[in-house]
């Protein structure tokens, strides 16, 4: 009887067993799937951006941003991301970088097709990633790369400094973040937590750099109905903020926004957990399961919204790693109220 009680318990266990695996085998396949079809899709997120005392000629304007493309398509020559774009209606589209997956690609068709459709390019400009060709070619002199020079002959414009739209009475400013924090001339290259180019200290691009951070004098004149737009790759952590404001060769503007991009949104997202990790060196000791609040979407810090938009495509910095998880590409739009 003993015998035979172990022969039906054995039997049931590898019943058990099989139908488990099973389970676990047809789950995998049906996330594996989900996963494929979520990667390839993409959503619009909006959002309202709340400002205090808004003048009524910016009630109501609106940002698009497009971040971290990573060299995806969607659809052939864009055609599926194109037409959400062309359906917004948008004041300003702004590019925060990573556009391309290598600072030495070439494969500028994905990033060239899609702005080669938006038909709304008045107001449009982009800052470089750290996945982005250089911006510059530094010899003797400083000219635009030839990455830069193609995207500008297709309507977008480098955020070198400070451009500006004008609403009425009233000035929506964008401005470049990271030149927008440089007070004194000598603190030119030296920011950190970013990756910078090869040519960032030679003495040519320092001395054209010193020339773009004059224009940026234009934002001390400002009126009180003026709005100032901070655009950048980087987030700018809470920690990086404090820093700025401590620092005697930097200075913190009274910025009504900033926008950026970079973290994917955490790139691989766990229920209940949110992201694993976020690509970020001013958090110690690591960037693992940084805080929920501060990943994407819209924040405030002392005063200072962000809004940081979770992108479009995946980072292949862990190659078998290139996909979004739980995490649909999406592209952005602020309404400020």
């Amino acid at each position: 009887m003993v015998v035979k009680r172990n022969r039906v318990h054995m039997m049931n266990l590898s019943r058990y067993m099989k139908y488990t695996s099973i389970f676990i085998s047809i789950m995998v396949i049906i996330l594996a799937v989900y996963t494929i079809w979520d990667n390839r899709r993409f959503i619009v997120v909006e959002e309202e951006i709340v400002i205090d005392n808004l003048p009524e000629q910016l009630k109501g304007f609106r940002i698009l941003q497009i971040s971290d493309l990573h060299e995806k398509w969607f659809g052939e020559n864009q055609t599926k991301l194109i037409a959400a774009i062309n359906a917004i209606d948008y004041d300003a589209i702004v590019f925060t970088g990573d556009m391309l997956d290598s600072t030495e690609s070439k494969h500028y068709e994905p990033f060239y097709s899609l702005i080669d459709g938006i038909t709304n390019k008045e107001n449009a400009w982009y800052v470089p990633g750290n996945t982005d060709p250089d911006s510059y070619e530094v010899e003797q002199d400083v000219k635009k790369s030839a990455f830069i020079n193609g995207m500008e002959a297709r309507g977008v414009q480098l955020l070198e400094s400070v451009d500006k739209v004008s609403v009425g009475d009233t000035t929506v400013y964008f401005a470049n973040f990271e030149l927008s924090i440089i007070k004194e001339p000598e603190y030119l290259g030296r920011t950190n937590g970013i990756v910078q180019p090869d040519y960032f200290l030679s003495e040519s691009y320092l001395d054209y750099q010193e020339k773009l951070l004059d224009e940026m004098n234009v934002l001390d004149k400002i009126q009180s109905t003026d709005l100032v737009i901070a655009l950048n790759h980087y987030p700018v952590p809470d920690v990086r903020v404090d820093s700025i404001k401590n620092s005697t060769g930097m200075r913190w503007m009274d910025y009504d926004l900033i926008m950026a991009g970079h973290y994917h949104g955490g790139q691989i997202r766990l229920p209940i957990l949110g992201a694993f990790f976020i690509p970020e060196p001013w958090y110690e000791p690591n960037s693992f399961f940084p805080p929920r609040d501060r990943v994407k979407g819209l924040w405030d810090y002392e005063g200072t919204k962000q809004y940081v938009s979770a992108g479009l495509g995946s980072s292949d910095a862990i190659s078998f790693l290139n996909f979004r998880f739980l995490n649909p590409p999406e592209i952005n739009v602020l309404s400020f109220r």
